[in-house]
């Protein structure tokens, strides 16, 4: 999955369009961060988006497939565990930003991106917000696009290795995959410079 990129154009796209941008899965211990960038299209408005944080899973996935039907353009840009490593997870989250705003076409006039870092190399202007998945729209499709996609990819993680409860926890530290991971030791996909699977490999 290293740099995986998908990205969808609708002739629709808005000369004006402004760009949301946000991340999923920057704190799980295994698999890729997923960075989403979306131009809504103001003639197609999606009701009920809002940070997929708030959001009960069924209502993600049905806010999803609405957004991949009404937006003008969006890409998804999945940097796997790999480069998370060699990165470190900020600088593999803002590469996954300037990938995913980069696959836009044509490039949005202003990226808005959530969080309080801008990352480098960017085709467009762009400001951070603090809290911008759940106060600016294009934001909140861009978390719950990534979300999903993430979830999906867990949720297949899940049936590779039963037993490890991704589908239930998506890669997070909880007890049951702190459990499961002293028991059975690093899976490959695991991101060996985060502290638990770090500790457990015997690494300072």
């Amino acid at each position: 999955m290293n740099g995986d990129l998908f990205a969808h154009t609708e002739d629709r796209v808005p000369t004006t369009g402004i760009a949301g941008v946000d991340e999923a899965g920057r704190g799980p211990l295994i698999g890729p961060v997923v960075v989403a960038a979306v131009v809504l299209d103001p003639i197609h408005p999606i009701a009920g988006l809002a940070d997929s944080k708030t959001l009960c899973e069924s209502r993600r996935e049905i806010l999803a497939l609405r957004i991949r039907e009404h937006a003008a353009c969006f890409a998804i840009s999945i940097i796997d565990h790999e480069e998370i490593d060699r990165l470190n997870i900020l600088h593999a989250t803002l590469l996954g930003m300037s990938r995913a705003l980069a696959a836009l076409t044509p490039a949005p006039l202003l990226a808005l991106i959530d969080g309080n870092r801008l990352p480098s190399h960017l085709p467009c202007p762009a400001r951070t917000i603090v809290g911008g998945d759940a106060s600016e729209p294009a934001i909140s499709a861009a978390s719950i696009l990534a979300k999903t996609v993430r979830d999906q990819l867990m949720r297949e993680l899940d049936a590779l290795h039963p037993g490890w409860g991704f589908a239930r926890h998506k890669g997070y530290p909880t007890p049951e995959h702190l459990r499961a991971l002293g028991l059975f030791g690093p899976l490959p996909s695991h991101r060996r410079s985060f502290a638990p699977v770090r500790q457990l490999l015997g690494k300072p």
